[in-house]
């Protein structure tokens, strides 16, 4: 429960979900877009390749020369160009220039770029570049192919390479350089120049609102759950009937508030209370009366508390208890004098009383350092509350240190309060005490 109750670890944890959701979908989306840049630059360079090998299994190609296709140079061979008529000269295409006129027409139509090149070129023009050289080293390791993204100008772009291998036809223009065939004989690079962005944006702002949706949800959950936390702790520390705290919270708080004082050598006061004559009442009006009547008796010593450290709680039937932090007893019996002065006043009819109304008799102790626990406390406070019934009831009665031996004196010659009837249930303190016994 103290766990659901920490907004803020939860949030912590709920944050760090979400970051690290967005990273993980930043990291699949770039690994997708990875893989179709590499797979479309592939596919081009396959085309270029079955194109290629098409070519070369037909031993070259003629086609008619023109002004953006003149004879080639660097092709060696018997017949290279063959005049037709007067109006019509074919050349020899190999698959060299036929890779590089695919390429300026690729470079025309959809901006995808070939450039066919090797550690050796015939050709000047085909000198690699530096990542080309780089990429053809590591072909002649054994590298299958590589692809990467870089930037182009004020855009990203991706390239890709991959090894041209010597075929038999191949040797017909590469046989003089030495190449056998499965040889690494150069390569053809594909630079995309438009790929698809990565969706940082959209998956950003998607995962701020499941983010934001998500923390509203676990700020509203926390909320419901402390008030239900709240509610629960409601009913196990406060009296249902009075509505003020009840002998569990007594307990818990006593023991708390005795060792602060113990610690900070404060005085701690108790004052334990019983209704006078109440079985009585209950007789002469019924127990619904009986509930209005600690009902009021419970508000009124509430009300007598002055200081947000102080609490009343019901401890059980008609007996109350109040807890007075940092009080020496003077002060104490001002506050149960107040109170008890208080309930009086409330005139509230009781046919069975002396004074004709309710009633209340109280009795003070403070915290003496010789006390072992506080337990001693409630004893002492207890014989204070007996005394107060013994002298006539509605009274307020203190236990002072130097009382506790005479205390036992008076049980005996008066056989009550202390005597063989009582002193077993005083010599275990009030929590053992029968509920009414005082009345």
């Amino acid at each position: 429960m103290k766990l659901l109750l920490k907004p803020w670890l939860a949030l912590a944890i709920w944050t760090t979900l979400v970051l690290g959701s967005l990273g993980w979908n930043l990291h699949q989306a770039q690994a997708a877009r990875a893989e179709l840049a590499l797979k479309t630059a592939r596919s081009f360079f396959d085309q270029v390749v079955l194109t290629r090998r098409w070519n070369a299994r037909h031993g070259g190609v003629y086609v008619r020369v023109t002004e953006d296709t003149q004879p080639n140079p660097y092709l060696k061979i018997p017949k290279r160009d063959i005049r037709v008529s007067d109006d019509l000269m074919l050349t020899a295409v190999n698959p060299a220039y036929m890779t590089r006129q695919l390429a300026e027409l690729a470079d025309q139509t959809n901006g995808v770029q070939f450039h066919i090149t090797s550690l050796d070129p015939i050709r000047p023009e085909n000198r690699p570049e530096t990542w080309e050289r780089l990429a053809l080293q590591r072909f002649e390791q054994g590298e299958a192919e590589t692809g990467e993204f870089f930037s182009n100008g004020d855009h990203e772009a991706y390239r890709y390479m991959a090894p041209l291998i010597t075929e038999e036809p191949c040797l017909n223009c590469h046989a003089e350089q030495g190449y056998k065939v499965d040889d690494v004989r150069g390569g053809i690079s594909v630079m995309l120049p438009d790929v698809a962005a990565l969706p940082w944006l959209s998956l950003t702002v998607s995962h701020l609102l499941i983010g934001l949706v998500g923390g509203g949800l676990i700020l509203l959950s926390t909320r419901l759950l402390q008030q239900a936390h709240d509610r629960l702790r409601q009913q196990a520390v406060f009296d249902t009937l009075t509505s003020i705290p009840n002998r569990r919270y007594f307990v818990e708080n006593l023991v708390e508030e005795f060792r602060r004082g113990r610690r900070q050598r404060l005085p701690l006061s108790l004052i334990i209370c019983d209704i006078d004559n109440f079985k009585s009442y209950n007789d002469n009006f019924g127990h619904p009366a009986g509930d209005r009547c600690l009902r009021a008796v419970a508000q009124a010593l509430q009300d007598g508390l002055k200081r947000g450290g102080d609490f009343c709680a019901r401890y059980g039937g008609e007996e109350f208890v109040v807890v007075l932090p940092d009080t020496p007893l003077p002060n104490a019996v001002k506050v149960a004098e107040d109170m008890r002065e208080a309930i009086a006043g409330l005139g509230m009819r009781h046919p069975g009383a002396s004074d004709g109304i309710v009633t209340i008799s109280m009795g003070v102790a403070t915290d003496d350092p010789r006390n072992p626990d506080h337990e001693a406390l409630i004893r002492q406070a207890d014989e204070a509350l007996y005394r107060a019934k013994e002298l006539g009831r509605n009274r307020v009665e203190a236990h002072h240190p130097e009382q506790s031996a005479g205390m036992s004196d008076l049980g005996e010659e008066s056989g009550k309060g202390l005597g063989a009837d009582s002193g077993e249930e005083l010599g275990t303190g009030l929590g053992e005490r029968p509920v009414g016994a005082k009345s």
